[in-house]
């Protein structure tokens, strides 16, 4: 079952709230290995104990020392590799809430380079990993890092080239983690951002000999991309990254971080593309990123079709018909059935990109409607549609509880998804009997909401440490209060109580749409706080 590259694995994200607990991890280590998959990255931006540091992490539901003992040993046992993927320079929000990190950020989310207590913090952490993990390969993150050197740095240091600065930091770096005994691996994108001006899928990158031979030699780049069907962009950007450094790793992505659905269908045809040309140029070591971002909403195992297909891609199986009697076999469930899970992102049509309607439209306000412009005509009996589909799947499979998950949200989403736009036409028409009938809508919402919160919770808790979904409570608690608070101002105006409702005066305006009335192409909008509000969280 081994696939033809050396390292072939999944990144799970355990940094956006959802960490997954210890038995769900082992479950993952089981189904993985069994597709051939053998190596395993956690990614942990500051939940995993480090000692010396008891604010890294605290509260959010950090992977103690024993805690990663146990899963090393256990992927040990299945024959996995246990990568340990940490930040040492940006993505390190979390830790700044605390006023014990507050004095070394640079700013944003990033550490203060050059300073000593930065590498205090990184020795406690490759110190820590040194007597955790057993694999002697880190990835140290520095992505992403886009102001590092424009903020504190600037101010004691004046102006500096940041690819220098870059080269810098990644060098004490790499001088900690070799006092270690390891090796580091880093997303590239920041040699490319510092040298282009902030772009990092460039085809010809001009990188100094200079810069190039200030890399350290016990680092190598990571490329990721998740964005392609084209296998040509991907061979341009392999091209691009050997450029700076030969030895590369690549890192496609299994898409579940826009929402509670996943997106397999795009995963597949975008890991096609990008396992080719990985193979075409002799990229040994290969890995999937399964983001989180804005919640992590949607479950790991919602990825088993694209993970399974992956796995299959990576040994050379082009037979899809053979690839879905794998599926079935190992999982004792149709693929094509299992893949009805992305339907609630696009309820009512096909998409090459990866809309998420079903996160939006549950977000958005029925008063202010910001994505009411989005809402087609047949969005309400598409989600109707998609509920009634994923409910005759039933509990039948042992992953019966993500079909039930997504089916209540359906169920809820057949109603909210047009509700804001019916709100607004019935007031502005002064239609009485259409206001009342509106009241008892939401009425129902609030029971179809509670129904999908407890759905979720359920999903939630058997594979996430509770830590996280407090976050969860906050949004769809709003949410129930607010859709309360809609529900009794039609109430008052329907009784003349008042004689207006300020938010459906007027006409909305189109930020996201592409008209009034009918949305023409996919929107994805990953953002609660866009969606759940215009005013300032």
């Amino acid at each position: 079952m081994q696939t033809d590259f050396r390292r072939f694995g999944t990144m799970v994200d355990c940094s956006r709230n959802a960490v997954m607990n210890v038995p769900a991890v082992k479950k993952w280590i089981d189904v993985t290995a069994a597709m051939g998959y053998n190596t395993l990255m956690l990614y942990t931006e500051d939940t995993y104990e480090v000692d010396g540091q008891p604010y890294f992490g605290y509260m959010r539901g950090r992977y103690s020392k024993a805690e990663l003992r146990e899963l090393d040993d256990y992927a040990a046992e299945k024959g996995m590799e246990l990568i340990p993927c940490i930040q040492t320079l940006a993505h390190l929000n979390a830790i700044f809430r605390w006023p014990q990190y507050a004095a070394f950020r640079d700013c944003d989310d990033i550490l203060l380079a050059g300073d000593d207590r930065t590498y205090q913090l990184i020795e406690d952490i490759f110190a820590t990993l040194e007597r955790t993990v057993r694999s002697r390969t880190v990835n140290i993150g520095m992505d992403e890092a886009h102001m590092v050197g424009r903020g504190k740095y600037q101010d004691l240091h004046g102006w500096e080239d940041r690819s220098e600065l870059l080269v810098k930091h990644l060098t004490r770096v790499a001088e900690i983690a070799a006092s270690h005994g390891f090796e580091l691996i880093m997303w590239g994108d920041m040699f490319f951002r510092l040298i282009s001006g902030g772009t990092y899928y460039v085809d010809d990158l001009q990188v100094s000999d200079e810069i190039k031979k200030k890399i350290p030699a016990n680092v190598n780049l990571i490329y990721w991309d998740y964005y392609s069907t084209d296998q040509q962009h991907y061979e341009n950007q392999i091209r691009s990254h050997r450029a700076i450094k030969e030895n590369i790793w690549f890192a496609g992505g299994l898409w579940m971080w826009s929402g509670f659905a996943p997106h397999n269908s795009y995963a597949i045809t975008a890991t096609t593309a990008a396992l080719a040309a990985c193979r075409k140029h002799g990229v040994q070591d290969v890995f999937l990123t399964m983001w989180g971002d804005d919640g992590a909403e949607c479950s790991k195992f919602a990825m088993l079709p694209s993970l399974y297909f992956a796995a299959e891609a990576a040994r050379g199986n082009k037979d899809m018909q053979s690839i879905k009697d794998g599926f079935r076999g190992m999982f004792g469930m149709d693929f094509d059935t299992y893949m009805l899970l992305d339907l609630p992102g696009t309820p009512n049509e096909s998409s090459t990109w990866c809309p998420n309607a079903d996160k939006y439209m549950l977000y958005n306000d029925c008063l202010a409607g910001v994505m009411d412009t989005t809402v087609r005509a047949d969005a309400a009996p598409g989600f109707a549609a998609c509920a009634e589909k994923l409910a005759a799947v039933g509990k039948t499979s042992k992953y019966g509880y993500l079909f039930e998950t997504l089916q209540k949200l359906c169920e809820l989403l057949a109603v909210k998804a047009d509700i804001g736009k019916r709100t607004r036409s019935a007031y502005q028409q002064k239609d009485m009997a259409a206001i009342r009938a509106l009241i008892d809508e939401y009425s129902r919402l609030t029971e179809l909401t509670d129904a999908f919160y407890y759905a979720f919770r359920r999903q939630w808790m058997k594979e996430n440490k509770p830590q996280g979904f407090d976050v969860q409570d906050i949004r769809i608690g709003a949410l129930l209060l607010r859709l309360r608070h809609c529900r009794e101002r039609l109430e008052d105006y329907a009784a003349g109580r008042i004689s207006t409702i300020e938010e459906l005066e007027g006409t909305p305006l189109d930020p996201f749409g592409r008209g009034t009335e009918y949305h023409e192409g996919p929107t994805q909008l990953n953002s609660w706080k866009q969606t759940a509000t215009v005013n300032v969280i």
